[in-house]
This record gives structure tokens, C-alpha cells and sequence, in this order.
């Protein structure tokens, strides 16, 4: 029953097959965290750990491109790594406990943004190259990425991310703020095709990434922030 637990799809057959009390999956408690850290069955405790966090990145990657990425890849580092034999059980348990309290951070540090969902995606998207905030405060940037959330909000369409003119205005829409604010020109065209995606989450539809990649490139050669 915990063989058939662990390989389905629903993360809750895992907790009612060892009893443990169902938690908040997108809280992650401290007393649930601790309570998996003193599972006797460790290869259990890491597939329930990995089911959170699947579930927490798979929910985050609906609104932030940005983040869901950086904890995606965070976990598949961790899991590579105790698949590989490289770190014990213990050792995995012990980095995606470290994983859920990031994420909790997160969670803490993006409500005292004062921004909302999507402006904070932007925003992440905007700081994406950490060393963006070397050059800027967090006023302009968080002016950027409201601007950015209304524009883009305005402007998107039901087919912007398939036809040439529309995202070549969208990237018009992008570039003015960016220029408004100063933002940095050698991390420019980086914010503005990070940006590009976020808005393709924003508007729910899904193409092929080399189709606007290529587009956005055609404007490597003349992106010019001043």
C-alpha cells in the first residue's frame, strides 16, 4: 500500500498510509517539517518532502516564472544528488527541510513588498541578474515592474504571443519603462526576454519557446536603453 502511496499522483495517500496528520501543504509547519525529520522510514519521508515541494513549485509557477524556476531547479539538484548515492537519506531530508523554510521566507519577505502578485513577478523577473540591485534601489524597480502589470495587463491579447507585430509592441511596452527608470543597459535585453515569459504566464498561453526567443533576439542588435 505504500509502494502504490508513493508512486500516485496524490500526496495525502502517503500521509493517511503512515498516519501522520494531514498538514498545511502550502504552509509547510514547522511541526509537520520536524516531524518528518524523526520518520523512521527515511525514503518515505523524502518522497513526502518532495511531493510538498513539487506541489508548492508546481502552484508558484502558475504566477512566478522567476522563483518556481530557481526552486525547480534547487530540488532536482538535491534529488540528483541522493539518487546518485551522493548524500545519505538524512543528508536529503535535511536540504529540502532547508528548501521549505526558503520557500516559507519567500513567502514572508514577498508580503512585505507591499506589491501584488503579479507585480512582484514582475519584479522578480526585473532582478532576475542579481546584480541588478548593485545599480538600483527597490523604488524604481518596484515602479517598473506597476507600470510594467498595468501596461502589460492593458495590452495583452488573445494572440500577442504568436504574431510578430504583437509582441514586437509588447517589447516596445517593456523597453519604455525600463528606459524611464534607468534601468541598467547591460542586463536590458536579459530583463526584457525574462520579462517577455512572465507575460506569456500572465496571458496563459503556451508556445514554443524558440519562436519568440528568435523574435526577441532580432532586437539584441538595437536595444538601446539610453
Amino acid at each position: 500500500m505504500l509502494e502504490r502511496s508513493i508512486i500516485s499522483e496524490d500526496v495525502i495517500d502517503v500521509f493517511e498510509a503512515m498516519g501522520i496528520k494531514r498538514p498545511e501543504v502550502s504552509i509547510l509547519s514547522e511541526e509537520f517539517l520536524n516531524e518528518v525529520r524523526e520518520m523512521k522510514q527515511k525514503n518515505l519521508a523524502v518522497e513526502m518532502l518532495k511531493k510538498l515541494l513539487e506541489g508548492n513549485i508546481k502552484a508558484m509557477e502558475k504566477r512566478n516564472l522567476v522563483k518556481s524556476e530557481k526552486f525547480s531547479e534547487k530540488l532536482k539538484k538535491a534529488l540528483n544528488k541522493y539518487r546518485n548515492q551522493a548524500i545519505t537519506n538524512a543528508e536529503v531530508i535535511e536540504e529540502l527541510i532547508r528548501m521549505a523554510h526558503e520557500i516559507k521566507k519567500m513567502k514572508e519577505d514577498e508580503a512585505s513588498l507591499g506589491l501584488s502578485e503579479d507585480e512582484i513577478a514582475f519584479y522578480d523577473a526585473l532582478t532576475a541578474d542579481e546584480i541588478v540591485k548593485e545599480f538600483m534601489e527597490d523604488k524604481p524597480l518596484k515602479l517598473i515592474a506597476h507600470e510594467l502589470t498595468l501596461a502589460i495587463r492593458k495590452n495583452i491579447t488573445i494572440d500577442w504571443s504568436i504574431r510578430k507585430s504583437a509582441q514586437a509592441t509588447m517589447r516596445k511596452i517593456i523597453k519604455r519603462p525600463l528606459k524611464k527608470y534607468d534601468y541598467p543597459p547591460g542586463q536590458a535585453l536579459k530583463a526584457m526576454q525574462v520579462v517577455m515569459r512572465q507575460a506569456e504566464k500572465m496571458c496563459g498561453y503556451v508556445y514554443e519557446q524558440e519562436d519568440w526567443y528568435g523574435n526577441v533576439a532580432e532586437d539584441e542588435g538595437d536595444f538601446n536603453i539610453d
